[in-house]
């Protein structure tokens, strides 16, 4: 048996599953970021930051809401990503859209370049939290708005603990440890935590709201869904070479859980994110 990984690393290993399963991951998330897209009240000819833009979804989303006369800019440290969000923004003809490949955190964008910094689930990743935050609030213009959506705790999010524990089945307690670490999916989970960070790094106003949904994980093809938690949670990274024989049995594992969250209407699994707004 090959040694585990940390399951959070599983989230950046790799991008081609993020490209590959991207339909699905944008069905699944979209309610996300349209709870932090209302809160915005996004305005006709603003400048925005999109934060992990990954594919370009959201970033296309927020060029409808600020109109012809506004831009967005999307920013992924993926070029991979970037080429299916480049070839998606032309082909819907989106002429006030532009990415940069980078890491947000760091990259030097122009003092208060924009109004407005969203992001979908794109903040948790920054190596140094504090300066990642200050970085963006030196791209925001005086008054300019912060919006974004990140996961609550790994233990309220039934979308992960389900698979996470089908695969404890099979491969004991290692499958369930090292996910909640101070960089990764799960590292802003923490209200307290968030709200020190923001502080920290300049922001003002701070609101920090739960928001807790469904999320669907697919249209009720169990076999696709299976493949997508191995590819893209920390079940599919937790062996570095898996052995087949354990991994028909994770994949077993994983029907049965899948099959008690199937309905007529999908597949649908617990979420808990915050969503948080800060000047």
């Amino acid at each position: 048996m090959a040694d585990p990984v940390p399951p959070s690393s599983s989230f950046q290993v790799d991008p081609g599953p993020w490209v590959r399963f991207q339909p699905a991951l944008d069905a699944m998330l979209e309610p996300l970021g349209e709870a932090v897209m209302a809160r915005l009240l996004l305005r006709a000819g603003e400048r925005v930051l999109d934060v992990g833009c990954g594919c370009g979804a959201t970033t296309t989303a927020l060029a409808d809401a600020v109109g012809p006369q506004g831009t967005v800019t999307g920013v992924d440290v993926s070029g991979a990503m970037l080429e299916v969000a480049r070839a998606t923004a032309s082909a819907r003809g989106a002429g006030n859209v532009s990415f940069v490949e980078g890491d947000a955190g760091g990259h030097p964008f122009a003092p208060r370049e924009f109004d407005v910094v969203f992001s979908r689930l794109g903040t948790m990743f920054f190596d140094e939290p504090v300066a990642g935050f200050a970085n963006l609030r030196r791209a925001l213009r005086p008054g300019g708005r912060l919006g974004f959506v990140c996961w609550h705790t790994l233990e309220e999010n039934g979308w992960t603990t389900a698979p996470r524990d089908a695969a404890v089945v099979v491969l004991g307690p290692q499958a369930s440890t090292g996910a909640e670490e101070s960089v990764g999916p799960f590292s802003l989970g923490h209200r307290a935590h968030v709200l020190e960070l923001l502080s920290a790094a300049g922001f003002v106003d701070v609101e920090i709201e739960p928001h807790d949904e469904p999320l669907l994980i697919g249209r009720g093809d169990v076999d696709e869904a299976v493949e997508l938690f191995l590819h893209l949670l920390p079940t599919g990274y937790l062996l570095v070479e898996p052995d087949r024989h354990l991994l028909d049995r994770i994949k077993a594992s994983l029907q049965t859980v899948i099959e008690k969250h199937r309905s007529d209407a999908g597949i649908w699994m617990g979420s808990a994110t915050w969503v948080v707004t800060a000047r």
